[in-house]
């Protein structure tokens, strides 16, 4: 027996899908066209997501999400280091790396978690909220490769490795994290020393499914 749904909640959510993927906004028109719902049911669902500052007008009168979406992403965030942290630390502890979550933050890759190994004599100190470009740093690429991969522009999973782009001399290898709904994200490592990619990468790769399945 199906479980049973609000129509309503449903529709609301679909608004803030559809105007999510609008980078330019949306008329009530337009909007009410794209969900195949009456004008009038927009008006109170938009009314009802603008009060919560879901969603907000522009000076033209067209709609974007709100900022109240932001205050939901933050708390989110906890939750996805708590369950990515375990297997961060097995990952730093097996190759000696400094060993991260990194998620897409607009265009640039966000450093949510981050663990250094125990047992090294030294070993890349990577703080978190760090930023840097996605298309810049092995973190940022392999999101990029992990978008291609969704959009059927690659096959291969794989890994993406890099030298020296955000830190001289530094070597990073990183995997996208895929097939967790509504998260653009890799896992990955940083070293200072020389790094065995044939070894390290399907330990990276195995690590950041072992991250999806947590998270899904």
């Amino acid at each position: 027996m199906p479980a049973e749904t609000s129509q309503t909640l449903d529709r609301g959510l679909r608004v803030l899908d559809v105007l999510a993927a609008a980078p330019g906004g949306l008329t009530v028109t337009e909007l009410a066209a794209r969900l195949e719902v009456n004008r009038t049911v927009v008006y109170r669902l938009v009314s009802t997501l603008e009060q919560h500052a879901l969603v907000r007008k522009d000076g033209k009168g067209r709609l974007h999400v709100g900022l109240g979406v932001l205050h939901l992403a933050s708390a989110v965030q906890p939750v996805l280091r708590d369950l990515a942290v375990p297997v961060l630390r097995a990952l730093a502890e097996q190759v000696g790396c400094t060993a991260h979550l990194t998620v897409a933050d607009g265009e640039e890759a966000l450093a949510l978690a981050v663990v250094e190994p125990s047992w090294t004599d030294f070993h890349v100190s990577y703080r978190v909220g760090s930023r840097h470009p996605l298309h810049q740093g092995a973190a940022g690429k392999a999101i990029l490769l992990g978008r291609e991969i969704r959009a059927g522009a690659a096959a291969d999973p794989g890994y993406v490795q890099t030298v020296g782009e955000l830190q001289a001399g530094a070597r990073g290898l990183a995997a996208p994290v895929l097939d967790v709904d509504g998260l653009e994200a890799s896992v990955g490592i940083v070293t200072l020393g020389d790094l065995d990619a044939e070894e390290v990468g399907p330990r990276v790769v195995a690590a950041a499914s072992a991250v999806a399945r947590r998270l899904s």
